[in-house]
């Protein structure tokens, strides 16, 4: 058997370490090599991956989070020489009960199958250490409870989450409400299919109107909580963000970013790379003056600007793909939120009126 991952099943949830993606499940391709024995699917993957029950691994086949040859299989299913193996696992680095809470959630377009949510920014995503309330999953939970008062995080991981957005990044997320929506939507975040693109006001103005910034994204050697970029192959994840600049404002820059990977803080961890930190991002370098000079009006403006702004100015504006249950292509589209609004415009304001005050 061949495999594109040595690191096996992840083990239960609140065991490993993030380990620097966005995207909540990992999948494991196996081929079946010659010669092998004709055994059962649950018995052969229980024998191959690590810290996994076959318990475990049966719930995984019913849920149809194990495909053969792209198609699900049933538990007593016999391998053969050749078959291609999909493992569709859960990524989740370490998570919490989640106690269903009746939290405000806008929610932009739901079905059976998922829901749409336009996160503001402050609402941390899921629970973790820290943040064991109040966050956008235990208003998930509760409102799945209000349809169907027997799910559990059992049955449906993160109550359908896939992917997230960080603490202070507001917009888009989907969320799926069954298991065979989470894991065909999880695949189509895995073949870099969905149509993700944010917008963000970063430092200084790149050279080019577009550009693409690749290298590795993995955790910061010496500080753990955050992340950064390493040569290829070196350390961390494959990570590819494109961007478009939509506006130069002398100083500053509003840009359109398309995702083509999903690492975790990768805009942020990208922009910065390259020299052009998130406006107002305290963890990565942009919540002082990197463009301009220290004077006093000008730093004034600045200090403003961060008060109507208080986080990174970045929004998930446009999310896009392929129905799980209806195979329909869709598209959302999320406002940019009153504080990055604001901001704008105030730069927008300042560079027409003070093109004359020094750089």
């Amino acid at each position: 058997m061949h495999s594109d991952r040595d690191d096996g099943f992840p083990t239960e949830a609140g065991s490993t370490e993030a380990d620097g993606s966005d995207e909540l499940y990992e999948r494991h391709v196996m081929t079946v090599d010659k010669g092998q024995e004709s055994v059962r699917i649950d018995k052969f993957l229980t024998q191959r991956l690590t810290n996994v029950s076959r318990n475990r691994l049966q719930q995984a086949i019913s849920a149809q989070m194990v495909l053969v040859n792209g198609k699900p299989v049933k538990s007593n299913y016999r391998i053969r020489p050749g078959d291609g193996i999909v493992v569709f696992s859960d990524n989740a680095p370490e998570t919490y009960e989640v106690k269903p809470e009746p939290l405000p959630l806008r929610i932009v377009y739901e079905d059976d199958s998922i829901m749409l949510i336009d996160k503001e920014a402050g609402m941390v995503v899921h629970p973790g250490h820290g943040n064991y309330s109040g966050t956008l999953v235990n208003g998930v939970a509760w409102h799945l409870r209000q349809e169907r008062p027997d799910v559990t995080e059992d049955a449906l991981p993160r109550y359908g989450l896939v992917h997230r957005i960080d603490k202070n990044t507001s917009g888009l997320l989907v969320v799926a409400k069954t298991d065979k929506a989470a894991v065909a939507l999880a695949g189509q975040f895995f073949e870099h299919t969905v149509h993700r693109r944010y917008i963000a006001l970063v430092w200084g103005e790149p050279e080019a109107d577009t550009g693409t910034v690749t290298g590795h994204i993995g955790r910061h050697l010496r500080f753990r909580k955050l992340m950064d970029v390493f040569p290829e192959g070196d350390h961390g994840k494959e990570a590819v963000t494109h961007y478009t600049v939509l506006e130069r404002l002398r100083y500053v820059s509003l840009l359109e970013c398309r995702l083509e990977t999903g690492r975790t803080h990768q805009i942020r961890v990208h922009m910065q790379h390259i020299g052009h930190p998130l406006f107002n991002d305290d963890v990565y370098c942009g919540d002082r003056i990197v463009k301009g000079t220290v004077f006093t009006r000008y730093r004034q403006f600045v200090e403003n600007c961060f008060a109507v702004c208080p986080r990174h100015a970045l929004h998930a504006r446009s999310l896009g793909f392929v129905h799980p249950t209806t195979g329909e292509r869709m598209t959302f589209e999320s406002p940019l939120p009153r504080d990055m609004s604001e901001l704008i415009d105030r730069w927008r304001h300042y560079v027409k009126y003070r093109r004359d005050e020094p750089e």
